[in-house]
């Protein structure tokens, strides 16, 4: 009777939350290819996702507000964004982890350097806070999106944004240098 109780207690652990359609936790997101564990294929129709940052140009330290959305209600259960140069495989700069729908990954053995679902729960959106790092070029925000096992996109693309590169810029953004006039 003990072995019996056992094999109800373990059938019920791991088949019953797939039954009742209670949510898996369990999708993973290559940090390289950037695809999740999954055996389909990619959509390769237009995502209905977009991934809005909150500026143009950074310095090395600048922090960026970026956000992942759905477009309409095509909500989303998983995702990975990283920041990456423009022809790039590898995520640069940190994520501060601001969202509670959010938490941070190691991809390359750097803490946060990518960020992605915290739960399998339906989203609209997530926002997060990217820190720029230093002797970084061009870059764009990336990202796979998981809606179902059966609908994900990989490589969903922000705008470029571009290193400003300039160390002469003091904190209300008005330049250092001083300009001389000849009369």
């Amino acid at each position: 009777m003990r072995r019996h109780s056992c094999f109800v207690f373990l059938f019920c652990g791991i088949f019953l939350p797939g039954i009742l359609g209670f949510p898996q936790t369990n999708t993973s997101i290559d940090c390289d290819s950037l695809l999740p564990n999954y055996e389909g294929e990619p959509q390769t129709s237009a995502p209905p996702y977009i991934i809005a940052v909150s500026f143009d140009n950074f310095d090395p330290g600048n922090e960026v507000q970026v956000t992942l959305e759905a477009l309409g209600d095509a909500g989303f259960k998983g995702f990975n964004l990283q920041a990456r140069e423009i022809d790039g495989d590898v995520p640069v700069g940190t994520f501060k982890i601001t969202d509670p729908d959010t938490k941070g990954l190691a991809c390359h053995n750097m803490t946060n350097s990518a960020v992605s679902h915290a739960n399998s729960d339906v989203k609209q959106k997530v926002t997060t806070t990217w820190i720029a790092p230093h002797d970084v070029k061009e870059l764009q925000f990336i990202a796979t999106v998981v809606q179902s096992p059966e609908n994900f996109w990989v490589g969903i693309q922000s705008k470029t944004l571009t290193p400003t590169h300039s160390e002469s810029v003091n904190a209300t953004g008005k330049s250092k240098r001083k300009v001389r006039f000849s009369i």
